[in-house]
């Protein structure tokens, strides 16, 4: 007279199944973390970039060149001063005086430190240099 359900042979054995729910939780909240703060870590410097109409270039590896808006040079993000600028692309150029350079400069850099990354990349012979801006 049973009413169903309680056999022996289903209390002996134990469970061999993994319950894989808490792992794909885990994996879902890492991969929402991953995607909201790679972006903030590819560009650590702090500018305010010109709103401008352009298209988007794609380039290999540039070199990204920024300027704060009080002046200060970064070689992508380490601070460096005028003269390491032009050592750096000195050695740049003649591994590759074809490389992209990228110049971000905030909108209100002085025009002087502008004009200088551009002297310096002209005299070292570095002609592929584009100016980054944010979309409107």
């Amino acid at each position: 007279m049973g009413l169903g359900g309680f056999d022996k042979d289903d209390l002996q054995a134990p469970m061999a199944e993994i319950n894989t729910t808490p792992l794909v939780d885990v994996m879902l909240v890492l991969m929402v973390i991953f995607l909201v703060t790679a972006p903030m870590l590819t560009q650590a410097i702090k500018l305010e970039l010109p709103n401008e109409k352009a298209t988007t270039i794609k380039d290999e590896k540039p070199i990204t060149i920024s300027i704060d808006a009080k002046g200060d040079y970064y070689w992508d993000s380490k601070k460096i001063t005028s003269q390491e600028l032009s050592d750096k692309l000195l050695k740049a150029s003649q591994t590759n005086n074809k490389q992209a350079v990228h110049l971000r400069a905030d909108k209100k850099t002085p025009y002087e430190k502008v004009s200088h990354v551009l002297s310096v990349a002209q005299i070292h012979k570095m002609t592929n240099i584009g100016f980054v801006t944010e979309a409107e």
